[in-house]
């Protein structure tokens, strides 16, 4: 008796089954990896590009026009999906950046001898401004639209089991217009309220594996009883860091809707941006630092050479004091300063605290040390890459190692470069000041970075200078 083949058609037919349902899938999976900026973005300017095709002679201005808005849109974070997706929520913020970027290339034009009509710019803007209206309700739209169909949605792990929790996943699950879908929630107490509605998936310290195995790409901290220290070390691990992290502020009863608020049913909620460490911005950055670093060198060269015959008739000779400094990640180098004291042994240098009445300091070095000219030749550190025109101010490893023991979250300074200014030198805290106020100064300038922000310190850092309001 023979064995019976496998029939060929109804494997055939069984294949042809499967590839709709193959090739429905892999559609599925590309429609998810769609962001909201991939799409509002190119929108947006095509209506401000729009002018080009009846008036192709202002082509300069529509591009300049076109590029100012996008960038100030951007720098905002308005391509940011909200949770709570409204045109008119948007609409004063996103006017306010049209009508600046059509003011400054309004006034552009009107500086440019032989330059086209102001009036015909504004003519044309205004009909784009309208078109970028209808844009953002036409993209608006298709938003909600592939949320509610599950086209897009977020893995969602909520951090708390509380009352508001338990609210949160009613809502979420209720209307899909959010975005978010709840795959359940971490909590150190295995009685709570979401309990009864969702599963709990482990203790707060177990968020970074629930993370991995569900894919989550979005955490929701609502109503938890963990310290504040040890929520902030959970979510800033790893894999939760990768994470888009929404809160729910502490009393949102109390809280009204301003700025760029967010909300879940009524339930505010604020998202917390992660640091970025890395990325086009840091990349335009490192060119910032070149560029100014190397025109500044060749600026400040004479009063280099002033400073340092001075130094040397002063106190003798060894003009440049080179000392061990801990950078990005821990890592050491060479910091270049003016020496403003006596010289002193390699251990000295290394572990005792200088301070403004240090009798160590030459007469000259005061001076310097009031003008901040002592840093100068740090600007080759800059240019070299070992630091960065803002950022935290670099520390020797001996007191890194101290504070680092001593001072809560010191050590997260060294997520980024250290810098020539930053934002607790300009805040006052310089020399003889609170650790734990730079510490906190330093961290808030990671967590908050921007270009804009490094441009208003290194403006503040002129001023302090300029009156020397130093050491």
């Amino acid at each position: 008796m023979t064995a019976l083949s496998p029939n060929p058609i109804s494997n055939d037919t069984n294949a042809r089954l499967k590839r709709p349902e193959r090739r429905r899938s892999l559609v599925r999976r590309f429609l998810w990896r769609i962001r909201a900026w991939m799409i509002v973005l190119p929108v947006d300017a095509l209506m401000l590009m729009s002018p080009m095709l009846w008036a192709p002679d202002q082509y300069t201005a529509t591009i300049a026009m076109t590029a100012l808005s996008l960038f100030l849109s951007v720098d905002r974070g308005r391509y940011h999906a909200r949770l709570h997706i409204s045109v008119l929520d948007e609409l004063p913020s996103l006017l306010a950046s049209l009508f600046t970027a059509a003011a400054i290339v309004a006034t552009a034009i009107a500086l440019v001898p032989g330059g086209a009509m102001v009036t015909d710019f504004l003519h044309n803007t205004a009909i784009a401004i309208a078109l970028v209206v209808v844009g953002r309700i036409v993209t608006s739209q298709l938003i909600i639209f592939s949320r509610r169909r599950r086209i897009s949605h977020h893995r969602t792990v909520l951090i708390g089991g509380g009352p508001t929790s338990a609210e949160l996943i009613r809502i979420l699950r209720q209307h899909q217009r959010y975005g978010l879908s709840v795959v359940g929630f971490v909590d150190d107490s295995e009685d709570s309220a979401a309990g009864k509605i969702a599963t709990r998936l482990g203790n707060l310290g177990a968020l970074d594996a629930v993370v991995v195995r569900y894919r989550a790409d979005v955490l929701l901290v609502a109503d938890s009883a963990s310290p504040e220290r040890t929520l902030i070390k959970e979510v800033r691990a790893p894999a939760s860091s990768q994470c888009d992290l929404l809160v729910v502020p502490r009393m949102y009863q109390f809280r009204t809707e301003s700025g760029r608020s967010d909300r879940i049913g009524s339930i505010p909620i604020m998202r917390i941006g992660a640091p970025r460490l890395s990325g086009p911005a840091t990349g335009v950055k490192r060119v910032f630092d070149i560029l100014v670093s190397a025109i500044m060198l060749i600026l400040v060269a004479p009063v280099l050479a002033v400073c340092a015959l001075a130094i040397r008739i002063d106190s003798g000779p060894g003009v440049i004091f080179r000392q061990p400094r801990v950078g990005r990640n821990g890592e050491l180098f060479n910091c270049l300063k003016l020496r403003s004291m006596r010289p002193a042994t390699s251990a000295e240098s290394a572990t005792n605290w200088s301070i403004a009445t240090d009798n160590r300091v030459s007469k000259f070095g005061r001076f310097l040390r009031r003008t901040s000219l002592d840093e100068l030749p740090q600007l080759w550190n800059i240019l070299r890459g070992d630091m960065t025109l803002v950022g935290p101010r670099p520390e020797r490893p001996h007191f890194v190692e101290q504070f680092s023991e001593q001072y809560d979250r010191y050590s997260y300074r060294h997520r980024v470069q250290v810098g020539l200014t930053g934002l607790a030198q300009v805040s006052g805290l310089r020399g003889d000041t609170s650790i734990a106020d730079r510490a906190r100064y330093d961290n808030y300038y990671i967590e908050n970075w921007s270009l804009w922000l490094d441009v208003k310190i290194i403006i503040r850092t002129f001023f302090e200078v300029v009156f020397a309001r130093g050491r």
